[in-house]
């Protein structure tokens, strides 16, 4: 099975808005109680969450995770960190990379594959705001042209 596929639950679109994603890495996520089920339900917001390296291991912030209705008392923190799952020569990888200017990890994708939950993280380099702008200029004109052939097709 190619990297990242399984059933999305959340994905963080706005990252490849705002960086040029250069390399991705499948990463297992530790869980606690609940937090599964929350995500099972797809109650799980990746938009301003990161990914940092802390004692040689890889751990997400900011990834907020709803608590379950039926939880109760085993609920856990919505924004708490959680401890990712890679190869120690992934996080060796990372570190080096990741230590030059302009260089973050970045969470991509959430999927559950074969029972588990798999974080999709990317070594990622910043746009700058005229990089922006031409990938809207991009997008716009392939939207142009599929509209054209489109209204073409009809006649």
């Amino acid at each position: 099975m190619p990297k990242g596929e399984g059933k999305t639950v959340a994905q963080n679109k706005k990252a490849y808005h705002d960086y040029f994603i250069e390399e991705t890495y499948e990463a297992g996520l530790v869980l606690q109680g609940t937090e599964i089920k929350s995500i099972r339900a797809g109650r799980v917001n990746l938009k301003d969450s990161y990914v940092r390296i802390q004692n040689g291991e890889a751990v997400i912030f900011g990834m907020h995770v709803s608590p379950y209705e039926q939880g109760n008392r085993y609920n856990h923190d919505p924004l708490r960190t959680r401890k990712l799952l890679l190869h120690k020569k992934e996080i060796m990888k990372l570190v080096g990379d990741s230590k030059e200017a302009g260089f973050a990890i970045i969470p991509l994708k959430l999927y559950l594959k074969n029972g588990y939950c798999k974080v999709l993280i990317g070594l990622a380099k910043g746009k700058k705001n005229y990089d922006k702008r031409e990938d809207l200029k991009r997008k716009e004109a392939k939207r142009e042209i599929e509209r054209a052939f489109r209204e073409r097709q009809k006649m």
